[in-house]
């Protein structure tokens, strides 16, 4: 290295020491302002100075179809059950929130008036509303969201907040109602079809094809001057039309016509409401396909007097067969006045008093099964027992608890069909004669009577009481007497006995099904004249039974030429008597 070098060299390290001595001192003035600057400055909360908003929840537009409940969507019915809050335009919407889980809030939204652009304006601004205090909201629209119905607008009104939002489609009105009423939209030969909506707008229907087939909405009430313009428009008067009122419902109605005559046929038969109406060659399908409006029930009021909380399946299996059920509860369950006796026995059981244990219907089921929650046991207390039902329903609420009955009557499903094929007390085969037999406080002595003569002892034990209901509203007790229900279902002798002393005997023109032989002669002891009985012990076979009658009686009158009515719609002078 040479001299220069080494100078060189000597004055970079210098220089950059200097550099480093500098830069540190610069570090340390920093430090100290810094330091002095914080020591004057009041201290402030560690938290963060940003203001939180409330984030904007969610909303999916759910359609729910026409009318039928039936016709919403599993994507539908699963979007429910996580609803927060849910918006709905009417009574129309409350079947749909037995989806919901519970404390759901429910938003009326049927509150707006005006036109309808004001109607659907003010809907926007509340489902708007309503996302930005409630996480996840659920707005029900009649039909399909996006097919005629307001559900673009009030989406768009969400994109415009910010609002996220999801659609599930739905079962349009303007295929389903046609469908309902047996009729298709296209056919061989018939492949066109236009959907005209005539709220408030007055459309040239000047440009539409005679040859299609027409889709009108909102039609009804410029039905007249709707006919007017089709016929300039060069539809012949003689071209079918069908106007379908309360679609997918059981109280559809469908007037048939033409062009020319369907004014005053509307006119005639007084129908009212939204409709439907199809215009074309397809109409003439209806005759051959309407599947709705020929079940057998068809829009038959029919009056279901049960327990409350009985009466679900049996008014489900009268739906399916088009009819209209209402249940007015005639018997309360209450618990036994004097819990010591089923207490007594619920230890028996536990410490092996018994051999047997007789269920006779799914209330000693429950009753039973409460006491067991109340003393902490389960199904295992049953063990070493032999358990008997009196019938298939009774049977399956015993198997709910996991448990198969030793014996069920493979005969008539009554007490004394039970006694039938209950085996007799054997002294080297049966350890213990006794049986436990948890009822109700009104039961039939056959069962007892019955084991006592097969050499068992019962201890007959009231399970529980049944309680006359409290009569129903004058309105209904008036339909009752006045024979506006087309038809009554009795599921037992004590639902005869409290319906007519709560509300009177059912009018002679209707008819009268039963569950079983015990009630059907309870009915005749109180003057009535069974039409129908079930051929075994159910509330589905009770319903299937009265279908059969229906069925029956509306292909007589087919054959005899004569117009299909309900009993309702008939006065014959007095009931037969059996």
């Amino acid at each position: 290295m040479t001299p220069a070098q080494g100078t060189s060299t000597a004055s970079k390290k210098t220089a950059h020491r200097t550099s480093t001595k500098t830069t540190r001192a610069k570090a340390d003035v920093s430090a100290k302002t810094a330091a002095t600057a914080a020591s004057r400055t009041p201290q402030k909360a560690a938290t963060s100075t940003v203001k939180q908003t409330r984030p904007l929840g969610h909303v999916t537009f759910v359609g729910v179809g026409p009318g039928d409940p039936a016709l919403l969507t599993l994507a539908g019915r699963d979007v429910l059950a996580n609803a927060d809050a849910v918006v709905v335009e009417g009574p129309e919407h409350d079947a749909f929130l037995t989806y919901c889980k519970p404390g759901v809030e429910v938003v009326d939204g049927s509150g707006a008036e005006g036109s309808r652009a004001l109607r659907v304006a003010a809907r926007a601004r509340l489902v708007v509303k309503t996302a930005k205090s409630a996480a996840n909201v659920v707005r029900l629209l009649s039909g399909d969201p996006f097919t005629f119905s307001s559900g673009a607008e009030e989406a768009a009104a969400c994109k415009k907040a910010g609002i996220a939002f999801n659609v599930v489609p739905g079962v349009s009105e303007v295929s389903a109602v046609p469908t309902y009423a047996g009729i298709p939209l296209t056919m061989k030969g018939d492949r066109e079809v236009t959907v005209v909506d005539l709220a408030e707008n007055k459309l040239d229907l000047s440009r539409l094809q005679p040859k299609q087939t027409l889709v009108l909405l909102n039609a009804c009430e410029v039905l007249k001057e709707t006919v007017a313009a089709l016929a300039e428009a060069g539809f012949d008067a003689s071209t079918p039309v069908a106007v379908t009122v309360g679609g997918t419902t059981t109280s559809q109605t469908s007037v048939v016509g033409t062009l020319e005559t369907i004014v005053a046929d509307v006119r005639a038969s007084k129908v009212t409401g939204e409709a439907v109406i199809v215009v074309g060659a397809v109409v003439e399908q209806r005759e051959a396909l309407s599947w709705f409006e020929t079940k057998p029930l068809f829009g038959w009021r029919i009056l279901v007097p049960r327990t409350k909380d009985q009466a679900g399946p049996l008014m489900d299996r009268l739906r399916r067969y088009g009819a209209m059920p209402e249940e007015v509860p005639t018997i309360s369950v209450e618990p036994p006045r004097n819990p010591q006796q089923m207490d007594k026995a619920i230890r028996g059981l536990v410490e092996g008093r018994y051999e047997w244990v007789a269920f006779t219907s799914v209330n000693a089921v429950k009753a039973v099964r409460e006491k067991f929650d109340e003393y902490g046991l389960d199904a295992r207390a049953f063990s070493g027992l032999k358990i008997a039902a009196v019938g298939d329903k009774t049977a399956e609420a015993i198997g709910a608890w996991g448990i198969r009955p030793d014996l069920v009557p493979s005969g008539e499903q009554s007490a004394a069909g039970l006694v039938e094929d209950w085996p007799p007390f054997d002294e080297v085969l049966d350890p213990i004669n006794r049986v436990f037999l948890p009822r109700a406080d009104i039961a039939t002595e056959t069962l007892v009577a019955g084991l006592t003569d097969l050499g068992w002892e019962v201890d007959d034990v009231t399970a529980y009481r049944t309680v006359r209901a409290a009569p129903p509203p004058a309105p209904t007790r008036e339909a009752i007497k006045s024979g506006k229900f087309d038809a009554v279902v009795f599921t037992s002798s004590s639902t005869v006995r409290n319906l007519v002393g709560i509300a009177g005997k059912p009018h002679a023109s209707t008819v009268i099904a039963v569950i079983g032989p015990a009630t059907l002669k309870t009915a005749e002891e109180h003057g009535l004249r069974v039409d129908a009985m079930a051929e075994t012990p159910s509330v589905e076979e009770l319903a299937d039974a009265l279908a059969r009658f229906g069925a029956d009686r509306r292909d007589t009158m087919v054959e005899a030429g004569e117009p299909v009515t309900r009993p309702s719609e008939r006065r014959p002078g007095s009931r037969r008597k059996s």
